[in-house]
Order: C-alpha cells, then sequence, then structure tokens
C-alpha cells in the first residue's frame, strides 16, 4: 500500500486516536464504515455488514448507501478523510473519467475488488407477458432513435410480428444507475451493432444512437431501488421490468425472467457468461482509509468468508467468482493493489 495521502495524514495525526470514540458529526473523525453506491450491490454489502456487526460486536455497524452507482463514485472521489466515503459500490467497473476525477482530488490509492457476478435481468409478472427476446429487439424497441431513425414502436408486435400486440411498458433504473450503464452496454449496443446504422457516424453520435432510451413514456425511469420495478411488475401483468438478477431470485415467486438470446437468465447461464447480460459486481476501496477507519480490515475478511459459492450472499443472488478471479480478489483484500489508469484502458 502506497504511503498516506498527505491530507488524511495530517487528518491521521490529530485524530486517528479519537476514531474509536469521536463523534462521527464532527468532521475530525468516525467510528463506522461508510459505503455507497450501486442498489444491485447494496443488498450483498447489507448483508456483509450484518454479519460483521453480530460478528463483530466491538465495532460500529457500518452505514451502507444506494445512490446509485454514479452518485456512489462522485460521493467516493470527492475526497480523502472522515467525511468522505470508504467504498463505492458499482455494478459496472470504474470510468476511465471517474478515475480522473479521485486523483485530481487526491483519491489516489484506489483498490478495485470484483466481489462476484450479476445479470441484466429482464422480466415480467408470474403468468404476465412472456417474450423470447434478444439484443436487437430490446434495441427497437427501447431506443430513441433506433439505428438513426424516428421511434414509431407502439406495440411489441411493432417491434417484431413474433412478439405480443401489447404497448411497450419498461420499467428501469435511471441513467446514474450502473445497471443502466450495464443495460446499455451489454445489450443496448450489441443490438445497435448488430442493425442497419448509418455509414460515417462519428463515436459521439454513434454511442448517442445506440445507447438513448426514449422518453416517450414507454421506458419509465423508477430510481434507483429495483425492488420499487419489482412492486410495479407485479401490479401490471404487461409490463417490463430491468433489474439485477439477484432481484429476480430473491422475487421468483413474483416475477419472472425472460430468455435472451434463446438462454434464460439463471445462476448458471450468468456464471459462465452464456447469458449476454451477464456482469461483474465491484467494490471500491480507498487504500488510505485502512488503518485509520476502524474495521476496514475486517469488514473486508467479512466478505471474502462469505462470497463463496456456499455462502449466504450466493443464497440472495451474487453469483461468485470462480478460479484465478476468487484467488485475485480474495489476495486484493489484504494486500491492497492500487488501480491504474492503464487498468481501466
Amino acid at each position: 500500500m502506497k504511503k498516506l495521502s498527505i491530507a488524511f495524514a495530517a487528518l491521521a495525526a490529530t485524530s486517528l486516536t479519537a476514531c474509536g470514540s469521536g463523534d462521527s458529526a464532527s468532521g475530525d473523525s468516525r467510528e463506522g464504515i461508510h459505503a455507497v453506491g450501486s442498489s444491485t450491490v447494496y443488498p450483498f454489502a447489507t448483508r456483509v455488514a450484518e454479519i460483521f456487526s453480530r460478528e463483530n460486536p466491538d465495532f460500529a455497524s457500518p452505514n451502507i448507501e444506494s445512490i446509485g452507482t454514479g452518485g456512489g463514485m462522485a460521493d467516493f472521489c470527492d475526497g480523502v478523510g472522515y467525511d468522505h466515503p470508504d467504498f463505492a459500490q458499482a455494478s459496472r467497473r470504474m470510468k476511465l473519467s471517474e478515475f480522473e476525477t479521485c486523483q485530481e482530488n487526491g483519491v489516489e490509492n484506489i483498490v478495485e475488488i470484483q466481489v462476484g457476478m450479476d445479470g441484466i435481468a429482464i422480466a415480467s409478472a408470474q403468468g404476465g407477458i412472456t417474450m423470447a427476446l434478444t439484443p436487437e429487439l430490446v434495441y427497437r424497441a427501447l431506443a430513441a432513435n433506433p439505428y438513426g431513425e424516428e421511434q414509431t414502436a407502439t406495440n411489441w408486435s411493432d417491434v417484431d410480428a413474433s412478439l405480443p400486440d401489447l404497448p411497450i411498458l419498461v420499467y428501469g433504473p435511471p441513467s446514474t444507475s450502473g445497471t443502466r450503464d450495464a443495460l446499455a452496454e451489454l445489450i443496448l449496443e450489441a443490438g445497435c451493432e448488430a442493425g442497419p446504422l448509418p455509414e460515417g457516424l462519428e463515436e459521439d453520435a454513434q454511442d448517442r444512437i445506440c445507447t438513448e432510451v426514449r422518453s416517450d413514456g414507454a421506458y419509465v425511469d423508477q430510481g434507483e431501488q429495483d425492488n420499487l420495478i419489482v412492486q410495479k411488475l407485479s401490479t401490471n401483468p404487461n409490463a417490463v421490468g430491468v433489474f439485477g438478477y439477484s432481484y429476480l431470485e430473491a422475487n421468483a415467486d413474483r416475477v419472472q425472467g425472460l430468455s435472451m438470446n434463446g438462454v434464460e437468465p439463471t445462476f448458471e447461464n450468468i456464471s459462465n457468461f452464456s447469458y449476454p447480460g451477464a456482469r461483474p459486481l465491484f467494490i471500491y476501496l480507498k487504500a488510505d482509509h485502512v488503518g485509520v477507519i476502524p474495521g476496514l480490515e475486517e469488514f473486508l475478511a467479512t466478505w471474502v468468508a462469505n462470497w463463496g459459492e456456499d455462502g449466504p450472499l450466493a443464497e440472495i443472488g451474487l453469483v461468485p467468482n470462480r478460479g484465478e478471479v476468487m484467488e485475485a480478489m480474495t489476495a486484493a483484500t489484504t494486500e491492497f493493489p492500487t488501480l491504474t489508469a492503464e487498468d481501466l484502458q
């Protein structure tokens, strides 16, 4: 681990002894771990926090906030010290632009830990609308300007005659969500690139055509809480929702997954990446906070002890890392390798 940043070193020199007993609102000390970010990672992080608190009663309970991957990254990269989070939870990898913001604000020693995998589940209510989807069909239904053309599809059957003659109504995550980023990268871009894009497009124009979601009411931004989408589906059998696989598994009595390229969103299909919407999940740690914020190393050890195939996180939908990835991520929780810009290229 690199040397503490100057900003936090100054704080540590005057306040380290108060970490275990100071007033967390004072700004010069904090008792508990603070993590912010993805609503998809949130259920796993809160389960880890519960186990940590039960097994480590001498430490304050961690504060886990669900504010979306984008919002979490913004808070995480805002600075080093007691007023700033120790962890960012993310349902997609840190962007290079976010990394650069971190560096500019003195957040230099970042550790990237892939805690497992998840999938972008497209689902409906049990007994509700069913469809065999592909990335191209989803793109044609949800894009603001599919292949640069005006969006005219009102019903799913307007997209393809094989789909139901029912209105397109999709509840999904907002633009600040890592789930939305993953939807764009894994599904929408794949569907866009499979079709007739105009020739000579500049990169920004193609990115807009491929990832901008329609805003005419067919796609409804439901906020950062995936459980609200599940609730919406329960009351509308003709609606479709987009959320993390873990919410599909946790609510299997209420919702059903829709296939993508003929592959169902299941634990096994995500773990072997045969399902097109499979994605890794991350936590990002400020290494400068280790040894200053009480319990960080024990909290990381709690992640490791519970993220295996037979562990409590798998029971609530986390798809565990395997093989060399599992070995590397386990090592990262104690060795704290520093993330670099080159890693994100």
